[in-house]
């Protein structure tokens, strides 16, 4: 059954992604898109019990080492639900598009 929370906002991730992190807007944007895309799926709210939100993004990519990109950062978080639930590394950034 689908969840009845608000759906997920990418562009609310991009500020809060750069407001945290700062980052190039490319960077940010690819993010967001796949967030936006695991959050469609429904993925997060199966194996976790709560529905992807901005909120949990940005403090889940906090625990990064310090010195990672913004995709470093999402790439770090999708690798350790990949290892606890597996089907996350379709979601992960493969490549950044040239230029902002």
């Amino acid at each position: 059954m689908p969840s009845t929370a608000p759906s997920f906002d990418p562009e609310e991730l991009m500020t809060s992604l750069e407001d945290e992190f700062g980052g190039r807007e490319a960077e940010r944007r690819v993010v967001a898109r796949q967030a936006r895309d695991l959050a469609d799926s429904g993925k997060v709210e199966r194996d976790r019990g709560q529905p992807l939100t901005v909120e949990e993004v940005v403090r889940q990519m906090r625990d990064a080492p310090d010195d990672s990109t913004i995709p470093e950062r999402w790439n770090w978080w999708l690798g350790s639900l990949e290892a606890a639930y597996g089907g996350y590394r379709e979601f992960q950034v493969t490549r950044i598009p040239n230029g902002d």
